[in-house]
């Protein structure tokens, strides 16, 4: 069995691809834009964010009411509901259902869900051939790599990678000198999937309680050609998906988009109710809806319960400035960025996913972009604490904190220390920054510290609020 490299390890191999750099900034970079120019055109974007925040919070706190209700509903339209406490039990009724089915070929649209739970690995196991019909979740799948972004789950690879991948992988590559060209011999690749698939699998970023319908979002229609072609159409999602009305999730859906893209509206969203009637021109024969639990009940006990806000829009990833600089991948899990963060300690184990909630400068912006107002750095933090008692600490991070306290609590000598490394840091500068320092490695290996300049901070502070 190979050796999967921990933490500290894929940071450093992240941190010294300088490609990897320039595909996340041309994304992440892209995305910040767009969202700051949505925000200053939406004036009303703090009384909506309070809006989304409470609607999600009232669900949480009634959440048994609401899945009974869309229960009852779904079923009422005709489709086939099914509960599942753990991924692996989620994984096993899809697989059960296409086995009934004896379907051969599965389209499936992209869900963070069905990755956090496994589905890819076991639609493989169970022998069934999977097509990922998102742009993105195609391109990964190509390469064979997890998704790197939440959004955009090919957002580690460039334009010029891409275009060698599907030189080597489409039977019609044709020149792939441009975004258009790649996206048309993905087309070209991918349309006789749709058509041919006999069941389609998409995740929901709303589950409607009062009409039992799904809601799904995406930017290339792939979810469409995924769930109405096939005569079998399953939904995996995430129980904490609920909103109570359409009127709510439309009030949830201007937050993500603008969030997540930047636009005021999706390109294309649908939304799902039932199998398809006799009067339909097309649609599935069978409707299907897997609801997951997963670890979301446990969150509520174990004060997690503002994690389960999240509508997966990755705004905290795009702002996040571990993130920018090292991508998904070094994480190590499915959700990466803050809110992975938080989430991943929860599915994986606090011991295995300790390092996570460390990677973090608790700088506060994933929580100021948040459409739903998480405080990401509380629930950090909360980590954090739990990890320090529970003696997952480094021996070097629990003896320089007891030393960091201990000055701490004498003024006077903090005061010295601080003046001390003032006057020692300059040595080790050069032009104004500083490449390499004793006992600065983890600040200088793969970045430069500016040579303090004006004063150490009670100094500084001091001249600004003398009285």
């Amino acid at each position: 069995m190979s050796h999967t490299p921990d933490f500290n390890t894929r940071v450093a191999a992240a941190l010294a691809n300088p490609t990897l750099k320039v595909a996340i900034e041309r994304t992440t970079g892209t995305a910040r834009t767009k969202r700051a120019a949505a925000m200053a055109a939406w004036p009303e974007f703090p009384a909506a964010r309070a809006l989304g925040r409470d609607i999600k919070d009232h669900v949480i706190e009634n959440l048994a009411h609401y899945l009974v209700e869309f229960e009852k509903n779904a079923v009422a339209a005709g489709t086939k509901v099914h509960w599942a406490r753990s991924g692996e039990e989620a994984c096993q009724i899809v697989v059960d259902i296409c086995r009934k089915a004896k379907a051969k070929s599965v389209t499936r649209a992209k869900s963070m869900l069905g990755e956090e739970i496994g589905l890819p690995h076991a639609l493989e196991a169970a022998g069934l051939e999977r097509v990922e019909t998102d742009l993105a979740e195609h391109i990964i799948q190509l390469a064979g790599d997890p998704p790197s972004h939440i959004v955009w789950p090919a957002l580690h690879k460039t334009r010029e990678q891409v275009a060698e991948l599907f030189r080597a992988h489409h039977r019609d590559p044709g020149a792939m000198a441009t975004v258009e060209a790649m996206v048309a011999s993905a087309r070209r690749q991918l349309r006789e999937k749709f058509m041919a698939a006999d069941v389609g699998i998409s995740g929901a970023n709303f589950l409607i309680a009062d009409t039992g319908a799904v809601c799904t979002v995406t930017n290339e229609g792939n979810a469409e050609l995924t769930t109405t072609p096939p005569r079998i159409h399953i939904v995996t999602a995430g129980i904490e998906k609920l909103v109570p009305s359409t009127a709510h999730a439309m009030a949830m859906l201007r937050l993500l988009v603008r969030s997540a893209t930047g636009a005021e509206l999706t390109q294309y969203t649908t939304f799902h109710n039932g199998p398809k009637r006799a009067e339909d021109r097309d649609g599935p024969d069978e409707f299907h809806v897997v609801l997951v639990d997963a670890g979301r009940t446990r969150m509520l006990n174990e004060g997690l319960a503002e994690m389960l806000r999240c509508i997966r829009c990755g705004a905290c990833l795009n702002h996040c400035v571990v993130y920018r600089q090292i991508g998904g991948h070094a994480y190590g899990a499915t959700y990466p960025g803050p809110m992975g963060s938080v989430l991943t300690p929860v599915l994986d184990g606090l011991e295995q996913a300790q390092d996570l909630p460390r990677a973090c400068t608790l700088n506060g912006q994933c929580q100021e972009v948040c459409p739903v107002a998480i405080p990401l750095p509380t629930l950090l933090r909360g980590w954090r604490e739990k990890s320090w008692q529970r003696g997952f600490e480094p021996a070097t991070v629990r003896w320089a904190l007891v030393l960091w306290r201990f000055m701490a609590m004498r003024p006077r000598l903090y005061e010295f220390a601080g003046n001390l490394g003032l006057r020692i840091m300059p040595l080790f500068s050069r032009g104004g920054w500083i490449s390499r320092m004793p006992m600065a490695g983890g600040w200088t290996a793969h970045r430069d510290m500016p040579s303090p300049s004006g004063g150490t901070f009670l100094a500084q502070y001091r001249r600004r609020f003398k009285k």
